[in-house]
């Protein structure tokens, strides 16, 4: 492993370069302990005496270390982001909203108003309930436990899969061909209102009160009245009464805050073993999983955490919220199939300890064989993602002659993806920064054969940069745009995204329910990319939908044969495969600031932003974009945002926090991050210009989805790119380091990378160190397992 150059800050006087710069400290704060959550430090001042140029440095970048919302093997603390803001977790409003004006949107009644309807879903939920006890005579059958829209959704694969219809129209036959149409003209521009940010749909004023006179009656406090009816519906008062654990359905709610609340109302009459409780848990637990990327755990984890919280027969309990359908159970081995009570066809429970340590279904001279727990909601969004998946690639029109098209490709790399998508339905594409010219050139080629083509990013940012590459900014969308039909051409007469190609970018960031939406959008015949880095971070949201995809080796898969050029495309180059070698940077494209304490870390990347960067670089300081982290800490995004602020942009804050001109991260759904400015305030709500759109936050919305945005987390960053970086590691930042991590963060920078250093030898560890697979999913076996 070799160290990166020794390199000079930027603007520094050539008198600098003989300076004797001190290593960082060995001496350097150590992680904070706990779970995983931040903690809330302020701003520090200025270091030393003046304001000094920034010295240069030895040994390598470091990288940030992510709390638990930005790293993809986080801890349990993505709650408490989720509940901030944070890009962690959930799907996304607008795609919740495009998706629910599908074919299976029509199936309530009109008339039905709120109360109904939750009413209505309580009832089928039982109803639901007592057929899963009743039914034991058989295995588990994906997606058996599903129910409305979902049962729906499956209904046409099943009667294929049992043979009551042909499967010759779906799998046997192609698809006709698409007919080829003349690439549309570009709408004329049209100015565009201000746009108000979505907010969740609030529960009602009398469902409110109710709760909170529950709550105050178990001592919680009022303010979670609005989440838990939110949360639990208009019966939330009710729910709680008859069951106090319920409150854990409570977005950043405790199992020892639902413990004492549970108390306060049913006093002697309850215990750790109370199978309200437990059932509870198991709910929580695999919750608090999601978050942290996963769609399913493995039943013995679930046993030893409900252990860590003290319930007496873990196995019990897990076997219990089976039975009450909280969670579902799997096994990737069909010989040993779970009745839907959670019992092995022995009578052992699912999620009970086995006899001599065994695994449950595992036999003599056999495997164990690994159970998982899932959620329903998850369950579902990776069947039917499968599903969609597989009918892409027998659909499309496998004998389409692009021959002319690949032969004038600009490369070879877009030659071979070309040449992939005429005769696949389905086509997963890799490769860095660079690489993404080769699917511009994909949908170039194929507008100009007639067909509707169109490239989805995951940020306004993404979507500028393919709209730059192709030319045609028409071709250009987000894909949170144009699953909500905010962007693109909007949908056809059976509900389907008009195109006939569609290329995902940024598909690492694709979490598994936002991915089920977008298969369930696409009409037979259209043709599906996926293309990404997959040595950045993967999605906020569940799931790890472009790892699945490429690992099950579903679809053919193009690399890309183009490198990301210049000291910052060598560099990290070489982190993606795991080395953190020396980088010539002639024109200080990459510069070392080491550093021994978070509050010298704070006061050097200020130094940075506000002076050295844009005199010696001339990169302005509105377009270098700061990177940590997490976002508590000494050295997190919000001691940087505030120390930022100070220097860039002083002001009282008047407008709930912030001024006109500030930086700014909205966050209108969790999993979504868009950078601002602030515009103004007035009664409306606060004013934001997200990259060329004016949007509103309503006043109540402001705290809770709006962030300053100097400095950003990684995940935040992920799919954006800036001309300046500035990536800060403080020493505290050591465990939080992956690969992954580094690669992210140092990528994001287009002309210039500068890495305030202070972890020493821990960022050549976390770089040598091998990708961990730190998601537990399910797609991946369903994408493997042939179709029944």
């Amino acid at each position: 492993m070799t160290a990166l150059p020794r390199g000079e800050t930027p603007g520094s006087p050539a008198a600098d370069d003989d300076a004797v710069v001190a290593p960082p400290s060995a001496d350097v704060p150590a992680p904070s302990a706990g779970d995983g959550t931040e903690t809330e430090d302020g701003a520090p001042g200025p270091t030393g005496a003046g304001d000094p140029e920034p010295a240069p440095g030895t040994g390598g970048p470091a990288e940030a270390t992510d709390d638990a919302a930005d790293d993809g093997t986080d801890g349990a603390a993505e709650a408490d982001d989720a509940a901030d803001g944070a890009t962690d977790g959930g799907t996304d409003d607008a795609a919740d909203e495009a998706d629910s004006t599908g074919t299976a949107a029509d199936e309530a009644p009109a008339q039905l108003s709120e109360a109904e309807a939750e009413l209505a879903a309580q009832r089928e939920l039982r109803e639901r309930i007592e057929k899963r006890k009743a039914e034991k005579a058989g295995p588990i059958a994906a997606g058996g436990k599903l129910s409305g829209k979902a049962a729906d959704l499956l209904a046409a694969v099943r009667a294929v899969e049992s043979g009551e219809q042909s499967a010759t129209t779906f799998f046997d036959s192609p698809a006709p061909a698409v007919p080829r149409r003349t690439a549309p003209e570009p709408a004329p521009a049209r100015p565009r209102a201000p746009e108000p940010a979505r907010v969740p749909q609030s529960a009602s004023p009398e469902a409110v009160a109710a709760t909170a006179a529950v709550l105050a009656e178990g001592g919680a406090p009022a303010a979670l009245a609005g989440p838990a009816a939110e949360a639990l519906g208009a019966q939330a008062a009710d729910a709680l009464r008859a069951d106090p654990w319920q409150l854990l359905a409570v977005p950043g709610v405790r199992p020892e805050q639902a413990d004492g609340f549970a108390r306060a109302l049913l006093g002697a009459g309850c215990g750790p073993d109370d199978e309200r409780r437990t059932a509870a848990l198991v709910g929580w637990l695999l919750e608090r999983a999601a978050l942290r990327g996963h769609t399913a755990l493995d039943a013995s984890e679930v046993r030893a955490a409900l252990a860590e919280r003290a319930v007496t027969d873990p196995g019990a309990a897990v076997q219990h919220a089976v039975a009450e359908g909280v969670v579902l159970v799997f096994q990737d081995d069909e010989q040993d199939g779970q009745d839907h009570d959670g019992q092995d066809h022995d009578g052992q429970a699912a999620g009970a300890p086995a006899q001599s340590g065994e695994e449950p279904g595992a036999g003599a001279g056999q495997e164990p064989v690994q159970v998982l727990l899932g959620l329903d909601r998850y369950a579902l969004a990776e069947e039917s993602l499968a599903d969609g998946l597989a009918r892409l690639v027998n659909a499309c029109e496998k004998d389409a002659d692009w021959t002319e098209a690949a032969a004038a490709a600009s490369s070879p790399s877009a030659a071979e993806l070309i040449r992939a998508v005429a005769g696949h339905g389905l086509v997963a594409h890799t490769g860095g920064e660079a690489a993404r010219a080769e699917p511009a050139a994909l949908i170039t080629a194929a507008r100009a054969l007639g067909l509707r083509a169109l490239g989805a990013a995951h940020s306004a940012d993404g979507r500028r940069r393919l709209a730059a590459a192709t030319g045609a900014p028409e071709t250009a969308v987000t894909l949170a745009g144009l699953l909500s039909g905010e962007q693109g051409p909007g949908r056809d007469e059976e509900g389907a995204v008009a195109v006939d190609l569609l290329v995902v970018l940024d598909a690492p960031q694709l979490d598994v329910e936002t991915g089920a939406m977008l298969v369930e959008s696409l009409a037979d015949g259209t043709r599906l990319v996926l293309s990404g880095d997959p040595g950045v971070l993967g999605s906020a949201g569940a799931g790890r939908v472009f790892a699945d995809v490429l690992a099950a080796r579903a679809c053919p898969q193009i690399v890309s044969r183009t490198p990301d050029p210049g000291p910052i495309g060598e560099l990290v180059s070489g982190i993606g495969i795991g080395e953190l070698n020396q980088v010539e940077a002639p024109g200080k494209e990459v510069v070392i600031v080491p550093v021994r304490d978070a509050g010298e870390a704070v006061h050097r990347t200020v130094q940075l932003v506000a002076d050295s960067v844009p005199r010696a670089i001339g990169v302005p300081s509105s377009d270098t974009q700061v990177i940590t982290v997490g976002h508590g800490g000494s050295a997190g995004t919000r001691a940087l945002n505030a120390a930022l602020k100070q220097r860039l942009n002083p002001g009282p804050g008047r407008f709930g926090g912030f001024d006109p001109g500030d930086r700014v991260v909205h966050v209108p759904a969790p999993g979504r991050a868009e950078p601002a400015v602030v515009v103004s305030a007035d009664a409306e709500g606060l004013h934001l210009d997200c990259a060329g759109t004016e949007v509103v936050v309503a006043q109540e919305r402001v705290e809770s989805s709006v962030r300053h945005g100097w400095a950003l987390s990684a995940h935040q960053a992920a799919g954006m790119r800036w001309p300046a970086v500035v990536v800060v590691l403080p020493g505290d930042a050591a465990q939080g380091l992956s690969r992954s991590w580094v690669y992210t963060a140092f990528s994001r920078g287009e002309r210039h990378l500068s890495v305030v250093h202070g972890v020493d030898q821990a960022l050549p560890r976390a770089v040598a160190q091998p990708p961990a697979q730190d998601r537990t999913t399910r797609l991946r076996t369903l994408l493997e397992t042939p179709a029944r």
